[in-house]
């Protein structure tokens, strides 16, 4: 399950960066929103699925309270998925 985790934290924030630096800027910019519809689904899925697996490894990996609140604030942060991912990694190895 840490590693179904580990590969969803990693593809939401690539979702988070791409709606970020490059969909929204089509969007806004050059008024061409198809990325955004398709990027913007894809994110929102991965994201729902980031929380889910947060609060289902929550027990496992004997996270606290703390713990839990900022592996799920790391979600709306760009990077902060990457960061945390990489922290889960020391931790398990």
């Amino acid at each position: 399950m840490v590693n179904l985790f580990r590969i969803t934290a990693f593809l939401e924030g690539v979702s988070l960066l791409l709606l970020l630096f490059i969909a929204m800027p089509l969007k806004y910019i050059w008024d061409s929103p198809y990325m955004v519809q398709k990027v913007g689904m894809a994110h929102g899925i991965l994201f729902i699925a980031y929380i889910v697996f947060a609060f289902l490894i929550k027990n496992e990996l004997k996270w606290s309270n703390k713990t839990l609140f900022f592996v799920c604030i790391a979600s709306i942060i760009p990077f902060g998925t990457f960061v945390m991912e990489k922290k889960l990694k020391r931790e398990i190895s």
